[in-house]
């Protein structure tokens, strides 16, 4: 899926999102491709600079329910693991769903400054531990990504 935001142009202080940044995004909750009504975690699987700088992000849903009920295509990122979930900065266990992406402009229609801007001004909360990429590639390959 791809959404759209005719004219719309990248904040020039977010600068270039990054794969395994988790982002503060308004997920669209339908097929019609309009933000979600409420922010939250999501994973930057693939960043397309070909417009720069306006940018265009492939992000998987998250979601803090259900965590410990892990289907095909997820993982999740817990408090056990301490320094992965430090560096992810979640403020909940969450789980991201790598069948449920979506590709979206990197705008203020989709992505938004966390209210603990843990990275000032920036819509980022934290980054994917490398302790967590087996797991990553695990739901990468169930999802059909790798």
């Amino acid at each position: 899926m791809t959404g759209s935001a005719p004219g719309a142009a990248t904040d020039p202080r977010w600068g270039m999102p990054s794969a395994g940044d988790i982002l503060w995004c308004a997920f669209p909750e339908n097929k019609a491709l309009n933000p979600g009504p409420k922010h939250r975690p999501a994973l930057a699987n693939t960043v397309d600079d070909a417009d720069a700088p306006r940018y265009r992000v492939l992000v998987a849903y998250g979601t803090s329910q259900r965590v410990g009920e892990l289907f095909s295509g997820e993982f999740a990122i817990t408090a056990a693991e301490a320094a992965a979930y430090k560096l992810s900065g979640l403020s909940f266990p969450m789980k991201f769903n790598l069948r449920e992406r979506v590709l979206l402009p990197y705008t203020h229609d989709w992505f938004a400054t966390p209210s603990a801007a843990p990275h000032g001004l920036l819509p980022r909360l934290g980054t994917l531990h490398p302790s967590l990429l087996t797991r990553f590639r695990a739901a990468a390959v169930a999802a059909g990504l790798l």
